[in-house]
């Protein structure tokens, strides 16, 4: 079971060279530096007592959040499950856009091996690559620029999806 101290420690590696302009969340930093490793420490985002997997929330860690949301000057808002869904995908797939433009991964296919081994993608989604060809390329792209409007940086879709999408093909084609 991973914890929240993996990436943490990764993210510590790699903050020398992260532009300063990057989007980034210090929340899991925050949580981190205080001893907050998740189930297995008994506190993460949840706190895990009596035995609970799911854990209970934290006010801790709910004031944790809303300060750092008053820190950045973000506007606290709803979001229903389906948009939760459709941003995660979204942000998802155009980071393994980027991974394979930049040489980072070879295959769409092995983004998705490692997300659904790795990182608890679930396995009958295929992993994000082929969850982004189900869903299709043209609503994820439409999605992204829907969202960009909020974050352009973040949000800014990928050149390949419009080549795939002008060619008729999805990330599977990419896969040799």
């Amino acid at each position: 079971m991973n914890g929240l101290n993996q990436p943490w420690l990764r993210r510590a590696q790699l903050a020398n060279d992260r532009d300063p302009h990057e989007r980034r969340v210090a929340i899991g930093d925050r949580l981190c530096d205080g001893g907050r490793f998740g189930q297995k420490a008994g506190r993460g985002y949840y706190l895990y007592t009596d035995g609970n997997p799911k854990g209970v929330q934290d006010p801790e860690v709910i004031a944790l959040i809303r300060a750092e949301r008053e820190r950045k000057g973000i506007t606290a808002r709803g979001f229903k499950p389906e948009e939760i869904q459709r941003r995660c995908l979204a942000a998802m797939a155009n980071e393994g856009a980027r991974l394979l433009r930049e040489g980072v991964a070879i295959r769409p296919s092995d983004i998705d091996t490692v997300m659904i081994h790795g990182f608890g993608f679930p396995r009958w989604r295929g992993g994000p690559m082929m969850a982004a060809d189900l869903a299709g390329l043209l609503t994820i792209q439409r999605d992204l620029h829907l969202f960009e409007q909020e974050e352009p940086e973040f949000w800014a879709p990928d050149a390949i999806f419009a080549e795939l999408i002008k060619t008729g093909r999805g990330f599977e084609s990419l896969n040799g």
